[in-house]
Parts: C-alpha cells; sequence; structure tokens
C-alpha cells in the first residue's frame, strides 16, 4: 500500500469522525465509532470500519448510516482535497466485539481459578 493510500486512510478516518459527530444530524449515527478505513489503489471505493457503543442499535446504526453515506461522501469531498471522492461502504468492525468477549471469556477463567 502507497505512503499516500496510508495517509488518506488516516484523514478519512477522522474527517468522517468529525462529519458524523458535528455535521449529521441524525441522532442514531452521533455516538458511531470510526476505526478504520481502506481505499482502494484506484481511489474508487472506501471501505469504512465502524463500531457503536450499544450493540442493540447495530442495526438501526447500519441504516442510518447507508442513508447519510451521500451527505457524508459530499462533506468528505468538501473537507479533503482529493480529485475523485471515493464511494464509502460502512462496514461493521467485528474486531471489537470480537475482543471484547474473549476479555470476558478470560475473565472467567481468572475467576474460577480464585
Amino acid at each position: 500500500m502507497s505512503i499516500k493510500i496510508e495517509r488518506l486512510n488516516s484523514i478519512f478516518v477522522k474527517e468522517i469522525s468529525y462529519i458524523l459527530s458535528n455535521l449529521v444530524k441524525d441522532e442514531e449515527i452521533k455516538f458511531v465509532t470510526i476505526t478504520d478505513c481502506e481505499i482502494t489503489n484506484d481511489l474508487s471505493f472506501a471501505k469504512v470500519y465502524f463500531t457503536v457503543l450499544d450493540m442493540s442499535r447495530k442495526e438501526e446504526t447500519i441504516s442510518a448510516l447507508e442513508r447519510a453515506k451521500s451527505f457524508i461522501r459530499g462533506k468528505l469531498s468538501e473537507r479533503v482535497e482529493i480529485r475523485h471522492t471515493p464511494e464509502l461502504k460502512f462496514i461493521f468492525d467485528e474486531s471489537i466485539e470480537y475482543g471484547r468477549k474473549i476479555e470476558e471469556k478470560i475473565q472467567e477463567l481468572k475467576e474460577k481459578d480464585n
């Protein structure tokens, strides 16, 4: 992966986080955390990974992000100097939930040992 793409990935994480917390009116996506971004080499697509605090609201959050996708992309094109703003695809980041479950299992094992 080129340095340019890596830099754009981190800029996109920061800017999309800002847009979600400050510019989007939809309350369902105010508390989304953007965890990562992977932009293709040709800058046509960007996979934007996110997580939510309240797992029970996961599906509603995914729907809200899909509805706001074009707004977010428009604001992103205003904030980031790039010839073509990639199409955004929001993907729920399973790794954080997976890590939390592993921590719970480790904690259970420690409690059994004591």
